[in-house]
């Protein structure tokens, strides 16, 4: 039996879970080719139900997953009817799932122009985009005449503490993702497409701000 996947008597449904795990290393596979997960970096979840997501498991080249690769967590980031061992990051995934009942995506990714710019702005705490056309990416934006401060946080191997961090922002303001400084990017929606969406926005709009800085714009 595939360790990945769960019995008859697990509490989640066997078959959505491998509907999802073919959605994600669908995807993921995309985002490695484009070089947005280096070695075994990065990690992508879905919501399952009410009180599971399915995320990759930790250590894994994300170009080549199989479903073996994709796990169950509870919204505590426990592990659930698997021996695998989830990403140290995966309370980042389920405290978004727990806490907005309309997201159902995750993605983290590390390409260079996230990094790079999480280096360049963790001193201002974060990355101001503002009047570009692709800002309507976002969901509820309808207009580019609209700023919009993608945060940077700094990097910790205490992901309860970062967890509480990004609870600090989701109540201060609208967010459709962050970075980590010296990290990467985490991106979210209700579903992956619009998980995608929001993501490749803020890699177009980052590099966008990279590219003003090369030309001493910024």
């Amino acid at each position: 039996m595939n360790a990945a996947l769960p019995d008859r008597n697990t509490p989640y449904d066997p078959q959505a879970l491998r509907h999802l795990a073919g959605e994600i290393i669908t995807n993921v596979r995309e985002l490695a080719l484009a070089g947005w997960t280096p070695a075994t970096s990065s990690n992508f979840s879905r919501r399952l139900d009410a009180q599971h997501a399915a995320i990759t498991v930790s250590g894994r080249d994300k170009g080549k997953l199989t479903e073996h690769d994709i796990m169950v967590v509870d919204f505590d980031g426990r592990a659930v009817g698997s021996d695998h061992r989830p990403s140290a990051e995966t309370l980042l995934h389920t405290q978004l799932y727990r806490r907005f009942t309309e997201i159902g995506c995750v993605l983290h990714t590390h390409s260079q122009v996230q990094t790079v710019a999480s280096r360049l702005y963790a001193g201002a705490g974060h990355v101001r985009l503002e009047g570009y056309e692709l800002l309507k990416a976002f969901n509820g934006n309808t207009t580019h005449e609209v700023a919009i401060d993608l945060p940077v946080l700094p990097n910790t191997q205490d992901m309860p503490a970062l967890a509480a961090q990004v609870d600090a922002l989701l109540d201060a303001q609208c967010m459709w993702g962050y970075l980590i400084d010296g990290h990467g990017l985490y991106a979210w929606g209700r579903d992956m497409a619009e998980a995608r969406r929001h993501l490749e926005a803020f890699e177009f709009l980052l590099g966008c701000e990279l590219e003003l800085r090369k030309l001493g714009c910024r």
